[in-house]
């Protein structure tokens, strides 16, 4: 897996864009393969073709290497940081079954664009999918949070990023953000995405409109322009701008614990449009438009693989096993502090609220595995198996199939591969995840690129095995 190149316009409140990005890259795979010779969301192997067309500012104390604030003038005369940011180690493949937590952050672009370098982190949203229980959920965490950014110590959750990213830490701003997010909800987090707000806007116009219903009326800035817009209560459809603008809007009572039950919303009428099985035709025929946008707004550490998995998987989920949090007011208390000289408005966590919080969204369950013998699980899959030979040793499907079934692998299927295959591919048909997770054990499949994921309902078995040379040339059947 590969980062992405960094990002040409931040976002501030366009986090929910991701959803909408996973659930087209499944559409857009799966049926438009064309679609992908353009992507540079993460790097793939090969060339794309040629039609594919300041200082820092830090919203906090600044440390010296002791450890102790400098004092304002100081700052002021220190010379600015490098702006290119090292990656950080990266996450291993996932293996399809495990429970996946994935930070995603939205920007204060108007840091970038008053050339105050480095911004800070307007949005933060941890989700988790669980694939063995076929269940999700999502925490909202308020920016002015206060936590202990780990080497800043204590400040605003929102400078996390703004820290990692104009001190030029490995992984930059994601990965202080993730590892500060870690600390604070005592869960770890694999992966993180970052999208801007351009490529949100654009992506809901290409969708014709997003069908959501406002609870009741309010009235949103929308960015680039000086007039407000007033969004009438009920069921509608409304524009790319005007999502933004809802999806954004902090200035109702509850401040940012309002604004983060809105997005909420907005995510929820994304997921409801997009995975809804009438509107796959239309979402084929927009793909290439919207993955054009997506992949010039988007920074992961998600691999193209893993991004495909975990959209395949999003459309099995039902809004019922999606659950909901939002650290609010009630979780912290309110204070002031002084922040680069300035007064500041925090909010002191209840780390016990906070934790119960985190066990009603993640089930209680921080495992990431679900509990029982490996072949228990797998037989209670009831998974078809098709055992195709691509090494270039005769008959070695049948040998390999009878093997299988003294393993209690129901197999019924055999047969000759396609081609030939230097390594065992593992294909999997509907999601039978405790059995692929046992045939890669069998198998000793460890590469992501081994692993192909291709929901075919019509399919006489669940999963298939090609066969390859590694497997004839180190197995352990008698």
């Amino acid at each position: 897996m590969n980062f992405l190149k960094t990002i040409k316009r931040p976002s501030m409140g366009a986090i929910i864009f991701w959803v909408f990005a996973l659930a087209l890259a499944v559409a857009a795979f799966f049926f438009t393969r064309g679609v992908v010779t353009c992507w540079s969301a993460t790097r793939l192997p090969g060339m794309a073709p040629a039609s594919c067309g300041t200082t820092t500012h830090l919203n906090g104390p600044v440390l010296n290497e002791e450890g102790t604030p400098i004092a304002t003038s100081e700052v002021e005369n220190l010379p600015p940081p490098p702006v290119n940011i090292p990656s950080a180690e990266l996450p291993p493949p996932w293996d399809g079954a495990s429970r996946v937590n994935i930070l995603f952050l939205g920007l204060d672009e108007r840091d970038w664009a008053l050339g105050l370098g480095a911004p800070r982190s307007d949005t933060m949203i941890l989700f988790t999918i669980d694939p063995l229980t076929k269940s999700a959920g999502m925490i909202s965490i308020p920016r002015d949070l206060w936590v202990n950014i780990p080497g800043f110590g204590y400040s605003r959750i929102n400078t996390a990023y703004s820290s990692g990213e104009g001190n030029k830490l490995p992984g930059g701003g994601p990965a202080l953000a993730m590892k500060t997010v870690e600390n604070l909800l005592g869960v770890p987090i694999q992966y993180y995405a970052q999208v801007d707000f351009h490529a949100f806007e654009e992506a809901i116009d290409a969708m014709g409109g997003l069908y959501i219903c406002i609870p009741e009326p309010i009235q949103v800035s929308v960015i680039g322009k000086t007039n407000k817009v007033k969004i009438k209560a009920g069921c509608q459809v409304l524009p790319g701008y005007l999502v933004l603008g809802y999806a954004r809007n902090r200035k109702t009572q509850g401040g940012d614990i309002d604004r983060a039950q809105r997005q909420q919303l907005v995510i929820m009428a994304l997921r409801d449009q997009v995975f809804n099985p009438a509107n796959f035709p239309k979402m084929v025929a927009i793909a290439p438009k919207v993955y054009k946008e997506a992949s010039a707004g988007l920074r992961t550490n998600l691999s193209f693989d893993d991004a495909m998995r975990l959209g395949s998987l999003m459309a099995q989920i039902p809004p019922e096993n999606i659950k909901h949090g939002i650290i609010d007011y009630t979780m912290g208390s309110l204070n002031n502090v002084t922040l680069g000289g300035e007064n500041a408005s925090i909010l002191k966590p209840f780390p016990d609220k906070i934790r119960e919080l985190r066990d009603q969204i993640f089930g209680g369950a921080i495992s990431p595995l679900a509990q029982g013998e490996p072949a228990a699980l797998m037989q209670a899959d009831g998974a078809r198996v098709r055992v195709l030979n691509g090494s270039f040793t005769p008959n070695l499907e049948y040998n390999t199939g009878n093997y299988l079934l003294s393993l209690g692998v129901p197999v019924t299927e055999v047969g000759p591969a396609d081609r030939a295959y230097d390594r065992t591919v593992i294909v999997l048909y509907s999601p039978k995840l405790y059995m692929l997770k046992y045939l890669q054990a069998v198998f000793g499949v460890t590469s992501s690129l081994q692993i192909r994921i291709r929901p075919d309902p019509a399919s006489t078995v669940d999963v298939e095995v090609r066969l390859g040379n590694d497997w004839a040339n180190n197995n352990p059947m008698p």
